[in-house]
């Protein structure tokens, strides 16, 4: 009977729920040393599972050091307190707080909720082994990793890029804009949607303690968002200020922001220019083979272009461009004598086009986004160069080509 009667005190909150999956997701991880990242979500999501199955004094031992070692982490500071109260009376609800305090604390208390449910349904609902968002239909070796975020989950995952696809590194609990997502205005407190790459990795010595730990800044807007007349921009990934160990779900002016050792282990992980970051209001996961498969049309197309341009037929080539075509402020009658003049360089020559990856974008429109090196025939070097395809009727065209390194 006390068993039911403890576990019943959590009936009531968002707890009950984590009962399997917290054990079967995460284990016992109350011994982590703070600085591992993810380490205080899951010794949080154990007490969850502890006291949903009414072991309320291990609970209450293991809470007592977590918020010992992340005292500025609520929602341990919230179950703490809950914990407490339960020795003396029953707990109805995830923070049970006297009705003046509830009142007072309205605002504060929805979000911990919020928190809560997002972190623990990160962990019942994880992707399942061997699939992958669906943007990522080709990365190439210099795409070391790989950074997707789930703006309805509240979630960050971390990639790396091996010989045999990409594995799952890590997932993060993350905070964005105060009015959620689909930036399009500066200052409007949303964070954007799209595919970015980091851009920087900034020094924390240099930041102000509110950016935590240190700042990825991200490409926004790139050239889709410019295409589309969006406008604002420093949008970084970064940690919490000292006295926050984390940030509501919405709480930022556009920013994502992580908890300092998480956003500490992706910055020393993580490599800029390179490393896309794909931000989607639901990421859609799907096996690596199929996504592979749904990028071979395109590949197609990009083949295509690759050997129009190596023949050297102007008029051709030209045909690959959109009609509003824009290269670093240059519409297509103002970039097309550059390119004429790099064909005539290549003297005949074949390009080759090496360290290829694209990245699919749907929203309103379906966009690629490519990264490549294009190394005429004979050479070792060639620029490097980003294009923004997007798909018109059945055919795919170029909006913008730039060389970017």
């Amino acid at each position: 009977m006390k068993r039911k009667r403890n576990a019943s005190l959590w009936a009531a909150g968002t707890l009950l729920v984590v009962a399997s999956a917290c054990a079967a997701a995460r284990g016992r991880v109350a011994n982590s040393p703070p600085e591992i990242p993810g380490a205080a979500e899951a010794r949080l999501l154990e007490v969850y599972r502890l006291a949903a199955h009414g072991q309320n004094r291990d609970a209450l031992n293991k809470v007592e050091k977590l918020v010992h070692d992340y005292p500025t982490f609520p929602l341990a500071q919230l179950a703490y307190g809950d914990l407490l109260n339960a020795r003396m009376r029953p707990v109805q609800s995830f923070g049970d707080v006297p009705v003046d305090v509830a009142e007072a604390a309205a605002p504060a208390l929805s979000d911990l909720r919020d928190e809560s449910r997002l972190r623990i349904n990160a962990v019942k609902d994880r992707p399942a082994a061997g699939t992958i968002p669906t943007q990522f239909l080709a990365l190439s070796a210099r795409n070391k990793h790989a950074i997707a975020i789930d703006t309805s989950r509240a979630r960050l995952y971390l990639f790396e890029n091996t010989s045999s696809g990409l594995h799952l590194l890590g997932d993060y609990y993350v905070s964005v804009g105060k009015l959620g997502t689909e930036k399009s205005l500066e200052g409007d407190q949303r964070t954007p949607l799209g595919v970015y790459f980091i851009t920087s990795n900034l020094n924390p010595k240099s930041l102000r303690d509110f950016y935590g730990s240190g700042a990825l800044p991200i490409n926004y807007p790139n050239m889709l968002d410019t295409k589309r007349g969006k406008t604002g921009g420093g949008i970084w990934l970064h940690g919490a200020p000292p006295d926050q160990f984390a940030r509501a779900p919405l709480a930022t002016d556009g920013c994502v922001v992580l908890a300092n050792p998480d956003l500490d282990h992706i910055s020393s992980s993580v490599e800029i220019r390179t490393t896309p970051v794909v931000i989607a209001a639901h990421l859609k996961w799907v096996p690596s083979k199929v996504v592979q498969a749904e990028g071979k049309p395109f590949e197609d197309v990009l083949q295509a272009w690759q050997r129009t341009k190596s023949s050297g037929d102007f008029s051709k080539l030209l045909d690959f461009y959109t009609p509003d075509f824009k290269s670093y402020g240059k519409t297509l009658d103002q970039w097309a004598p550059s390119l004429r003049t790099e064909i005539a360089k290549l003297k005949g020559r074949p390009i080759q086009l090496k360290d290829v990856s694209y990245l699919s974008w749907k929203d309103a429109s379906d966009t690629m986004v490519v990264t490549f090196g294009e190394v005429p025939e004979g050479t070792q070097f060639g620029p490097i160069k980003r294009q923004y395809w997007v798909r018109e009727g059945n055919r795919w065209k170029i909006f913008f080509e730039g060389v970017i390194g």
